[in-house]
């Protein structure tokens, strides 16, 4: 019974089953007794009967299998074999194991880190209850300049909304802006966001310390309340509930902390303090014309994002007949608050991850042609293996084994550059993108790239299964190991595979040619100004009883002081930099309508100093800059850009007529200059029409401001010597600092994402092509070694044979090129489209220069191998065959 218990050792040292060994020996012992005792009772002595039973049993294979089948093992032990033989086999090819992980492992660490950023910025649910039902709501216009400012409501249409709708549990406005408070002797900057008292009912929002604002605490006149993040909480008052009393300044109001939020509630983002808006006196309530806050529901239970949609729409219609003035061509949209959150970054990342995606693609047909390879080249031990009475299936298993082996190996490797592949994404990524700060590599991501290594162990497998099953027994016994058996078929698919490969990368080279050509675009245009060595301060004084002596003396005394710095050239201030609008508004040039409407032309609305248009680069058309002397005594004046003197004087010389601005009064301004247009809503945007107040005269809506001041040297080497002066000015008074430069680049920060990331995929799926392509024709040199010798022995010319491999590459390489273009023309112009500035989908150009590239690199990676096949020597070649 040796053969029984060495069995049995076997089964206990792979599987570990005491059951299934006590099944086996009770199997194997009753089979035999039984055989005995029959031979016994014919008439058999005991020990011939033994015998026999034991040739009966067949020295019990027949035993062993079935007890075996029986127990499920024997599928189990074979793959069990498969799996131990391909990493034998892996051991004895260290270059081509180390190659092969390496790439895979690339190619499914760039997707898992791209797919951690796609979870946690798009497909995990905003840490709200049932946020599904939370919407953003928003004024909507068609045919309007500066739509893109309008997001924002009017309170008279959100209560005429909240009173007629019945789609929602709860209705909000809110709006937060960066503003100046004062914690205990500390002046500081928060986002501060005023919220109507059904805000937090949105979202269903509970505090972790303390209670939300009360009814009372929410009606105007009231002392008011301040509910704070946790991170606020701990910024100045540690962890503790210290924080809960404690009074804070905060529009020019003492309010004291009654609550403090967990720290998953951020919304909006980055705020610090929530402030109950009705609690502050907001002359723009009753006017209906007037855009300036956001809006968010909750829907009911059994209220669809279509009905909801519909009854606003509905109320929108009767408010414009309504109210025909005001709300004349003014709709509303609902959309999904996350929907709304994304915006267009749920484009950029999906591209990202189309991108990668193809990069493992690519990785995944560059391994099959390996893969393939090395088929061929076992093709003898494939043939030996048949001739032994293996199975074709057995011979397919074994290779999809090693394909699942590297997925493995890979897939480990892969999730740990994800690791670190997500870590850099999150740090390139820009500012603006909703929750990328969550991005990590969570259960979800792990089975993502479980996921993607067994896809791809499938696509890297089975092309050399399915040859290695097809495999010429006999012609590669007959080989002898000289040569592959596979045949031409073999050389066929490794040579379509690299096809791919290239056709692919001129997508990815394609798009990241289009991503670059628009960033450069971008950066290049004009801007209007010069954003160079100017250092932009942020600076905000509390409002007094006398606010003219107040805000107005403060920035007046400051940029005196600050344009006494030594390489200081000039100064200003202005309610918003370039690049960033504050206000819109209508205008009326001349004399005010009978009746005032907000179909008027629009106007971006900018309070300046004088010395601004100086500091910033903005060149004068005609006219006179701003001065001392336009103080609230003086008439009032207004300075307009080139865009707005085109829209409202045509043909007409602008000065010396009279502009009104529906900004903080009616009153008439005299036009006093023209300046040259600003791409105030970024680069990517043509210049609005703009009209510039003097901050002396608008004191009221001057208590924040940004100074401007361009030097000579290093802008950031002046943020000492400012915040010093501005400090002794008034220690009340937060600053902050950033450069021109700085506040222009967040505009071109996503482009730049884009076409880093895309342009960086395309050089690595480049990479994978020429590495390819190089590794057929090396291939083919070695394949046709003996075919190479007997043609120069017949007379053929080294010169004869480098064209012949390298016309075969070229062939490939033109096929490649062809089936490339043909798709990324297809697929660029409704991808790529809306994300380009400046060029063409279709640009020829762009596309030229792939085909060089590509072109160009993959002659070189077939004419190395073909330099190499004209220096065998035939007599080598010829005893080598």
């Amino acid at each position: 019974m040796r053969w029984a218990r060495r069995l049995i050792v076997r089964l206990r040292s792979v599987f570990r089953r005491d059951r299934a060994e006590r099944e086996l020996d009770a199997e194997l012992k009753f089979h035999f007794d039984q055989q005995v005792a029959e031979n016994v009772a014919a008439g058999m002595r005991v020990a011939d009967a033994r015998a026999a039973a034991r040739r009966v049993i067949g020295s019990v294979a027949y035993l062993k299998d079935e007890c075996r089948n029986s127990l499920g093992l024997t599928i189990i032990d074979n793959v069990n074999q498969d799996v131990r033989y391909a990493i034998r086999a892996l051991r004895k090819s260290p270059a081509f194991a180390a190659t092969a992980i390496l790439t895979l492992a690339l190619g499914v660490g760039a997707n898992a880190a791209v797919f951690s950023v796609v979870n946690a910025v798009l497909l995990r649910p905003l840490p709200y209850h049932d946020p599904d039902q939370i919407v953003a709501i928003g004024s909507s216009f068609t045919n309007r300049p500066l739509s893109h400012l309008f997001r924002q409501i009017s309170l008279p249409d959100f209560q005429d909304w909240q009173a007629q709708s019945a789609a929602f549990q709860a209705l909000a406005f809110y709006g937060g802006r960066q503003t100046a408070v004062t914690i205990g002797a500390t002046a500081d900057y928060a986002l501060v966001t005023r919220v109507s008292p059904e805000f937090f009912r949105v979202f269903d929002a509970q505090p972790v310390l303390g209670r939300l604002f009360s009814i009372d605490e929410s009606k105007s006149g009231s002392t008011g309340a301040a509910v704070v993040s946790d991170a606020f909480r701990q910024r100045y008052f540690g962890n503790g509930e210290h924080a809960l009393g404690q009074t804070i300044r905060v529009f020019d109001r003492a309010v004291s902390i009654v609550g403090v939020l967990p720290g998953s509630f951020d919304f909006p983002a980055g705020t610090d303090i929530w402030f109950p808006d009705d609690a502050t006196e907001n002359s723009t309530r009753t006017v209906r014309a007037a855009l300036n806050r956001l809006a968010v529901g909750r829907l009911k239970d059994d209220t669809t994002l279509e009905r909801a949609q519909a009854e606003l729409t509905a109320i929108a219609t009767r408010l414009q007949q309504m109210y025909p003035a005001s709300n004349k061509g003014r709709g509303v949209s609902v959309i999904r608050l996350r929907d709304d959150l994304v915006g267009n970054v749920g484009l950029t990342l999906y591209l990202l991850l189309a991108a990668v995606a193809l990069v493992l693609l690519i990785a995944c047909t560059n391994l099959a042609t390996l893969l393939l390879a090395r088929a061929t080249a076992r093709s003898q031990e494939i043939a030996v293996r048949a001739a032994l009475g293996a199975s074709y299936g057995r011979l397919v298993r074994q290779m999809l084994a090693e394909g699942v082996v590297l997925a493995l190996i890979s897939g480990g490797a892969g999730v740990l550059l994800a690791v670190w592949g997500t870590k850099a994404l999150v740090a390139l990524a820009p500012a603006d993108v909703p929750r990328i700060a969550e991005a990590a590599v969570d259960a979800r991501v792990l089975v993502f790239a479980l996921a993607v290594s067994a896809i791809a162990s499938l696509l890297m497998a089975l092309v050399p299964a399915w040859q290695a099953s097809r495999v010429d027994v006999e012609h590669a016994l007959r080989l002898g190991g000289r040569r592959g058996g596979l045949g031409g078929r073999s050389g066929l698919a490794r040579e379509a595979l690299v096809t791919a490969e290239l056709a692919l990368s001129v997508v990815l080279l394609a798009s990241g040619g289009l991503l670059i050509q628009s960033l450069v675009a971008l950066q290049r245009v004009a801007l209007g100004f010069r954003p160079e060595h100017v250092l932009v301060v942020g600076a905000t004084i509390r409002t007094t009883s006398d606010p003219q002596k107040g805000s107005t003396l403060f920035f007046r005394d400051l940029l005196r002081q600050v344009s006494t710095i030594p390489g200081v050239t000039a100064a200003g201030a202005t309610m918003a930099p370039p690049g960033h609008i504050d206000s819109s508004s209508s205008y009326w040039i001349d004399h005010l309508p009978k009746e005032l409407n907000t179909n008027a032309p629009q106007a971006v609305m900018s309070i300046v100093a004088p010395g601004t248009f100086a500091a910033l680069g903005i060149p004068f058309t005609r006219g006179r800059d701003f001065h001392d002397g336009d103080t609230p005594a003086a008439p009032a004046t207004a300075i307009i850009n080139d865009a707005l003197a085109r829209q409202a004087f045509p043909g007409q010389d602008a000065i010396g007529h009279t502009i009104f601005c529906g900004f903080d009064s009616l009153n008439p301004m005299v036009i006093v200059g023209v300046v040259g247009d600003v791409r105030q809503a970024g680069p990517e945007r043509e210049p609005s029409p703009e009209c510039y107040m003097p901050y002396l005269q608008h004191f009221y809506n001057g208590n924040t401001l940004s100074l401007v001041v361009r030097s000579t040297v290093n802008p950031t080497a002046l943020i000492d010597t400012v915040r010093r002066k501005a400090y002794d000015l008034s220690p009340e008074v937060p600053v902050r600092f950033t450069t021109l430069e700085a506040l222009i680049a967040e505009h071109v920060a996503a482009p730049r994402f884009r076409a880093l990331l895309v342009g960086l995929f395309a050089a690595v799926a480049l990479g994978l092509a020429i590495v390819g392509i190089f590794g057929v024709m090396v291939y083919v040199v070695t394949q046709r070694t003996t075919e190479i010798g007997l043609r120069m022995a017949l007379g053929a010319t080294p010169r004869d044979v480098r064209w012949l491999l390298l016309k075969r590459g070229l062939v490939i390489t033109g096929i490649g090129l062809a089936v490339g273009l043909v798709t990324s023309l297809g697929l660029t112009t409704p991808f790529l489209g809306s994300l380009l500035f400046g060029v063409k989908p279709t640009d020829p150009t762009t596309y030229a220069v792939v085909a060089g590239i590509l072109g160009i690199t993959s002659l070189m990676a077939t004419y190395i191998p073909s330099r190499r096949s004209a220096r065998i020597e035939p007599l080598v070649a010829l005893r080598h065959e």
